[in-house]
């Protein structure tokens, strides 16, 4: 059983390589099929040594397969008591970098997980700017509330990494303002981290989109989608730390489990990037 005191999260190093770890549907969501709590911790747990021992820098466990994705405060405590008790035991299992992020927009929920946790970072989707998401409407910024209650609970230790024009979304409503003016925006609100995707999960981000936003900021840079040994390369020369998480899987899709072959591939290619 983990011990009641997670030891703190390391920090990132350069270009980081940061494996996501889907959590198994939770009990509450219509995808889970009997799996308890502790099973899902297991489970987590196994896949986060498996990323460790095959070099990775850093996780991001993440409740990608509840969907379809309630939003923000319709996000029950359930949630957070799951993510928690699976983030401890990934937290005991190895020593490195954790981040967490729970869809959809729980930020709030996220931070409060990661300081129980001793975790390091979290990945907010919202965090300037409004849009429409497959889940519905996200009318409300996130920025000003979620690090007002970062302070509140005194988590100021913990990074917020934010997604740009994110995927799985409409940014209709913002198509006049470049790129560029949206990463600024996202450094003037107080984000400690950018992230730039491509569309939908697994596509490629395009690498004008990253340029511009290595251009437009001096925060650090994370591609947050579509990134595959082949491509990792070309992506560090403007960015600071990759997230993968289908590329690593069997068959290239993110639901699939963890197969080790990809995990050791994109380990190698980026420790060649690094040189």
């Amino acid at each position: 059983m983990p011990s009641a005191e997670p030891h703190a999260s390391p920090t990132l190093p350069p270009k980081a390589l940061i494996g996501m770890i889907h959590v198994r549907p939770t009990p509450a969501s219509p995808g889970n099929t009997g799996e308890s709590v502790e099973m899902l911790a297991a489970i987590a747990s196994q896949e986060a040594r498996l990323l460790c021992d095959a070099g990775f820098d850093a996780i991001i466990i993440e409740n990608m397969h509840d969907a379809p994705y309630i939003h923000g405060d319709q996000l029950g405590p359930e949630i957070v008591s799951v993510m928690t008790r699976v983030g401890l035991e990934v937290q005991h299992t190895i020593d490195l970098p954790i981040g967490v992020q729970i869809l959809s927009g729980g930020n709030r929920q996220a931070l409060a997980v990661a300081q129980s946790i001793g975790a390091g970072f979290i990945r907010c989707e919202n965090f300037v700017f409004a849009h429409i998401a497959d889940e519905g409407l996200l009318g409300e910024a996130e920025a000003g509330a979620l690090l007002r209650y970062r302070r509140t609970i005194g988590a100021q230790s913990v990074r917020v990494f934010c997604d740009i024009k994110k995927k799985h979304a409409s940014h209709a409503i913002t198509a006049d303002i470049p790129l560029r003016e949206c990463v600024q925006a996202a450094e003037f609100f107080g984000a400690e981290g950018i992230i730039i995707t491509g569309t939908s999960t697994g596509q490629p981000a395009d690498m004008s989109d990253v340029t511009e936003a290595r251009s437009a900021t001096s925060l650090p840079v994370l591609i947050g989608s579509g990134v595959t040994p082949e491509s990792a390369p070309a992506l560090l020369e403007h960015a600071d730390a990759l997230i993968v998480g289908s590329a690593i899987k069997e068959d290239g899709h993110w639901a699939n489990p963890l197969d080790p072959p990809r995990c050791e591939a994109m380990v190698a290619s980026v420790r060649s990037a690094r040189g």
